[in-house]
């Protein structure tokens, strides 16, 4: 599995970035055909209290999966899509083993 981290407008600390990667691998228990994951981080302007923004798309063969979440830290927003991440590829799984 690929991860690909981006972010816009800043530069993500190192501590942040492990932190994604910790998480979004957790993701391969729930499908284990994921081909790349791409994270998008971004601070929305103006600086209001729920202004970090994260982008998760997930690519499997022939689908490509997306949750977006706004939250107070980069850290929640990626707890969030995570989750969510989770419960759609839990979705597919009972889908593909329904045929």
């Amino acid at each position: 599995m690929e991860i690909k981290i981006q972010s816009i407008h800043f530069d993500a600390t190192e501590k942040l970035q492990a932190f994604i990667e910790k998480k979004v691998a957790k993701l391969e228990k729930s499908y284990e055909d994921i081909q790349k994951v791409e994270v998008i981080l971004k601070v929305v302007k103006p600086a209001t209290v729920q202004n970090k923004e994260v982008n998760l798309t997930v690519n499997v063969p022939g689908k490509s999966l997306f949750v977006e979440k706004t939250s107070d830290t980069f850290e929640e927003s990626v707890d969030l899509c995570v989750d969510s991440m989770k419960v759609q590829l839990q979705k597919m799984k009972e889908k593909t083993r329904d045929y």
